[in-house]
C-alpha cells in the first residue's frame, strides 16, 4: 500500500470519538517530536510554517513553502500532508508534481485568496484538475473559507462542500466552523470532515470526533503554544 493510500485509509471507519488527530509540524525538529510521540500522521500549518521561516502568514514565497514541506517530510517516516494555501497560482499539474517531490502525501487547498472567497464552480472546476493531475497519489482536503470569511450561514459552506467532494476531493475543512455548527455540517457533508481545534481551549479532540469530525487539526495553534512557552523562557533568562 502507498503511503497516500495508507493516509486515506486513517480516515474511514473510525469510532465517533475517536477522530483522526493530526498535529502540525512548522520544521523537521517539531515534526520529529509528533512522530515520536506516536501520531500516526501530520498535517503541516502554512501559517506554523511561515511563522518559522519569517514570514507573515500567506507571505511565504512558494519555493521556500515547498523546501519547508521537504524538510518536514524527510525527518519522519510517517505520512505528511502539506498546507499549500491557494496553490500559489501553480497549475494543477505543477502543483501536484512540487508535493510530490516534496514527499507530501496530502494537501490543503483553500477556497479564497487575499482574503477574498472565491467562486465555488470556479474553484470545484480547479479542484477537479488537481484532482485529475494527482490521480490517487495525493489526498485532496478541501478547505472551505466561508466562516472565516464572514459567512455564518452553514447552508454556505454545505453548498460549497458538494462542489468540493463532486470535484474529487478526498475530505472537506469548514475552517472556523463553531462546535455548535459542526453535527449539522456533519449530517449534510458526504466523506471525511475535518475540524481545527484550539489547544487548551474549546472542544477536545474526541469531544470534536463525537460532535461529527473525522479528522482534527491545529492550524497554527501548536506552533504558537511552542513560541508562547519559548517566551516564557526567555523572560525567565533575562531576569
Amino acid at each position: 500500500m502507498s503511503e497516500a493510500a495508507a493516509f486515506r485509509a486513517l480516515h474511514h471507519g473510525r469510532a465517533p470519538d475517536d477522530p483522526l488527530v493530526l498535529p502540525g509540524p512548522w520544521d523537521a525538529a517539531s515534526a520529529r517530536v509528533f512522530a515520536e510521540a506516536g501520531f500516526p500522521a501530520l498535517a503541516t500549518p502554512s501559517a506554523g510554517v511561515a511563522a518559522s521561516l519569517g514570514y507573515e502568514d500567506g507571505r511565504t514565497p512558494a519555493d521556500e513553502m515547498f523546501a519547508a514541506i521537504a524538510r518536514i517530510t524527510r525527518a519522519v517516516g510517517v505520512p505528511v500532508s502539506a498546507d499549500v494555501e491557494d496553490g500559489y497560482g501553480l497549475a494543477p499539474g505543477e502543483l501536484v508534481e512540487r508535493l510530490l517531490a516534496a514527499g507530501a502525501v496530502g494537501c490543503n487547498l483553500e477556497d479564497s485568496t487575499g482574503g477574498v472567497l472565491k467562486d465555488p464552480h470556479e474553484h470545484a472546476a480547479w479542484l477537479a484538475e488537481v484532482r485529475a493531475a494527482a490521480g490517487d497519489r495525493l489526498f485532496l482536503n478541501a478547505r472551505i473559507d466561508t466562516f472565516v470569511r464572514g459567512v455564518a450561514d452553514p447552508d454556505r459552506a454545505l453548498e460549497r462542500a458538494a462542489l468540493y467532494v463532486a470535484a474529487g476531493a478526498d475530505c472537506v475543512y469548514p475552517i472556523g466552523a463553531p462546535a455548535e455548527v459542526v453535527p449539522l455540517l456533519r449530517a449534510g457533508i458526504q466523506g471525511p470532515l475535518n475540524v481545527v481545534a484550539r489547544p487548551g481551549a474549546g472542544p477536545s479532540p474526541a469531544a470534536l470526533g463525537e460532535l461529527g469530525a473525522t479528522r482534527v487539526t491545529f492550524g497554527p495553534g501548536l506552533q504558537r503554544r511552542a513560541e508562547s512557552a519559548l517566551r516564557e523562557i526567555a523572560a525567565e533568562l533575562t531576569k
